[in-house]
């Protein structure tokens, strides 16, 4: 029991997993360098330096920003989260050489002696050599909710956390070998994310690569149908193609959650999983325990009332000293009762568990005493029942001191009534108060008394906490329409609040649960977004999606807001760049079957999709906003692009065909791109309502930036513009208004349909 000496621990295998939290740099650069569409452009910008002018080439560039800002941006999260994970990795007591000390994790080597108490989660996997009453939820790795008790000799595995009880065992297998990082990279990486933003962005790409080959054929035929040269044939060609392409779509969404990671970062926010950031956005139900989320960490004791004259002290004293770990509640006690009473030894204790409300322990002689709820240990009528819920129903956490003939909890006699002032958050009312404006419903399961609960919601104003439920009181049946018409629920088992979160998923709620403790570990794991307290036990970190690592309960306003803010952003500039999917895909095709040169070259194209599209999705993908994220990502974004699409697809081509007949092909060309500058212009103002002065501002300076290059002389020159025909602007200018006023139509209509 001594441990392993320094030079043992210098020989023996160390604890050496990576981080789950981000990917390494050369992941990083591969996955923004080596893309499918950055293979496309880059074969495509071949084609024009071989056949084109070099000018065509400008879309080439998209490739290099491209793979810069993601890989910047993405090292900038991975920065951020690599930070705080070292601050959330919570140590680890081993001892070695016969004293006890905090390692980090990575420190740990094969043969420790790593002593263990409640909320304490193994990173390694090994035989228990101590138990005292030691407990073992293995929930993350069997399914089984039920703790085991451990006694020496027993293996325990990683990935599985204490309960109750406290003990030590030596390590085994540490590092790969470890049982929970073959089966799941680490607890905290059980299950991905789910992000539907992430499937609608992977769908479009995967219709676009299919739709690429074939047009891209058929362009090249209908160009040198037209007798056009080869040069010009495949210059046009990879005009229709690079416009397809909805290659700054990826880069926005890898932005969006990059930057979202790093804001969260600095209010002290740990994002586990990049696409948890979406979840934010979705969140309409917010399930919150009482005791360390909407009070603090760590209580006071407050008096201890005397039952019938019995004694009280000697055996208060001894339950707060007995556990060498100490909960928040004993330390309380401890504060007024520093030490063991003399003639006071235990023979066996019980330690707290939320699923029993008490502890307890043996001490031979002096007999065996119980501390816990009220309500549990003491049948209604008994002396101080009636005082003890007067006390809870002020907001009091009360505890009952008894004396019992053994330590199953049954037959107390009361001694004395404990009670512990508890500290509110001083932001808990105004975060409330947040959600109640953004239309998120909270729901308040503590497995504290239900008085109790509901006295310290109402302090806080959560609406509906006069009335509070007794969890014992419901059956499994009742628990969805029970969620849906309360607010408040106290005496909720560890069990019950997982299941309460799936009775909220099942009536199609997304759901947010918020913890500190290993009560709260089963309800975080099934919850869409679990949201962990960084002072919470380790288990509870490791589960959670989203850690708040400064502990303050008013940094969730901003964590919610941020998911809204990236998903909603994400979804305007999808419209955008699908807009100009769909506008490329219709005037390909019509270009193929009428057989017409194309209407203009990939510089023409570099233009306007700069100034419509690249640069208005950069700010409007970062811009604030407050939209909750609804489902249906796809459907939405398509009923917006399609018809967005074809009608700038269709005005383009009807300004390029009735341009004069005596105007030159850089003249049509100039009409053509007149028209979809306009009629693209106008759908990025429909896009970016509700119009702000700064998107006033944006879409001011995107329409000043497209004048200059149509009237400062190298600049026109450059893109190859020739504006002069005044009957072929006039021409573009009018069916440009006429478009913009069928998309907007159009966009209406289509808004009205439903999936």
């Amino acid at each position: 029991m001594n441990g392993l000496t320094a030079a043992q621990v210098a020989a023996a295998k160390p604890n050496d997993v990576p981080r789950q939290t981000s990917r390494s740099l050369s992941a990083i650069i591969r996955a923004n360098v080596f893309t499918f569409f950055n293979l496309v452009i880059g074969v495509l910008w071949v084609l024009i330096l071989i056949f084109g002018d070099w000018k065509d080439g400008l879309f080439g560039l998209v490739i290099v920003a491209n793979a810069a800002i993601g890989i910047v941006q993405e090292w900038r999260a991975k920065r951020t989260l690599d930070k705080l994970a070292v601050i959330n990795e919570a140590p680890v007591r081993v001892r070695r050489d016969g004293a006890d000390q905090e390692i980090e994790p990575r420190a740990v080597v094969q043969g420790d002696l790593i002593l263990l108490g409640p909320g304490d989660r193994l990173l390694v996997d090994g035989d228990v050599v101590q138990s005292d009453n030691l407990e073992i939820d293995e929930s993350l790795l069997t399914g089984e909710a039920d703790p085991v008790h451990k006694k020496p000799g027993d293996e325990v595995l990683s990935g599985s956390f204490v309960v109750a009880g406290s003990g030590a065992f030596t390590a085994t297998k540490v590092g790969a070998d470890a049982y929970a990082v073959k089966l799941a990279q680490e607890a905290s990486q059980f299950s991905l994310a789910h992000s539907d933003l992430r499937d609608g962005v992977t769908k479009f790409i995967k219709y676009i690569t299919w739709l690429v080959v074939p047009i891209g054929l058929l362009l090249i035929w209908s160009q040198l149908r037209n007798d056009t040269s080869f040069d010009v044939a495949i210059t046009r060609a990879v005009a229709g193609l690079v416009t397809m392409i909805p290659e700054g779509l990826v880069l926005m969404t890898s932005i969006a959650f990059a930057v979202g990671v790093v804001r969260l970062g600095r209010r002290g926010a740990l994002v586990q999983e990049l696409p948890a950031i979406e979840g934010l956005a979705r969140v309409d139900v917010l399930c919150v325990d009482k005791t360390g989320t909407l009070t603090q960490g760590g209580m006071d004791l407050d008096e201890v009332i005397p039952l019938a004259g019995a004694p009280y002290a000697d055996p208060l004293a001894a339950l707060a000293n007995v556990d060498p770990r100490p909960n928040p509640t004993a330390q309380a006690i401890q504060a007024r009762f520093p030490a063991m009473p003399d003639g006071w030894q235990a023979r066996e204790n019980v330690p707290f568990s939320s699923a029993r409300k008490w502890s307890g322990a043996d001490f031979g002689d002096q007999g065996c005493w119980v501390l816990g709820a009220p309500d549990v240990l003491m049948e209604p009528g008994t002396p101080g029942y009636g005082q003890a819920r007067q006390l809870a129903m002020s907001g009091t956490r009360v505890l009952a001191l008894c004396r019992t003939p053994d330590l199953s909890g049954t037959a107390a006699e009361p001694a004395a009534l404990v009670t512990l002032k508890q500290r509110l958050r001083p932001d808990a009312t105004a975060t409330m108060e947040y959600f109640a404006k953004q239309g998120v419903a909270v729901k308040v399961i503590s497995g504290d008394s239900p008085d109790a609960v509901s006295a310290i919601a109402q302090t806080i104003g959560i609406p509906g906490a006069a009335n509070a439920v007794d969890a014992r009181l419901l059956d499994e049946a009742d628990y969805g329409q029970a969620l849906e018409d309360n607010t408040v629920f106290g005496r909720v088992t560890p069990q019950q609040k997982r299941a309460f979160v799936s009775a909220l998923q099942s009536r199609g709620h997304t759901v947010a649960m918020t913890g500190d403790g290993v009560n709260d570990v089963l309800a975080l794991k099934d919850a869409d977004l679990g949201i962990a307290m960084g002072a919470g036990s380790p288990a509870t970190k490791a589960v959670a999606q989203v850690v708040l690592m400064d502990n303050r309960f008013s940094t969730l306003p901003h964590v919610v807001g941020e998911g809204r803010r990236v998903l909603a952003n994400i979804e305007r500039v999808s419209g955008l760049f699908l807009t100009k999917t769909f506008y490329a895909i219709v005037i390909s095709l019509l270009v193929g079957v009428i057989g017409l040169t194309f209407p203009f070259a990939p510089r023409h194209s570099t233009l306007v999709n700069a100034l419509t599209i690249g640069i208005p999705a950069f700010f409007l993908a970062l811009a604030p906003t407050y939209e909750r994220a609804k489902p249906g990502f796809v459907p939405r974004v398509l009923r917006f692009a399609i018809p967005a699409g074809v009608v700038c697809g269709v005005a383009t081509m009807i300004s390029f065909m009735a341009a004069s007949p005596g105007s030159s092909l850089t003249e049509s060309s100039t009409a053509a791109v007149l028209t979809l500058f306009l009629v693209s212009w106008w759908v990025l103002i429909l896009i970016a309502r509700p119009l702000t002065m700064l998107r006033i501002g944006l879409i001011a300076a995107m329409g000043a930036l497209f004048a200059a290059a149509l009237t400062i002389p190298f600049v026109r020159d450059f893109f190859a513009l020739e504006p002069g025909d005044v009957g072929n602007d006039l021409i573009a200018v009018t069916i440009a208004a006429v478009a913009a006023v069928i998309v907007t139509v159009a966009v209406k209509l289509t808004a009205t349909l439903r999936t």
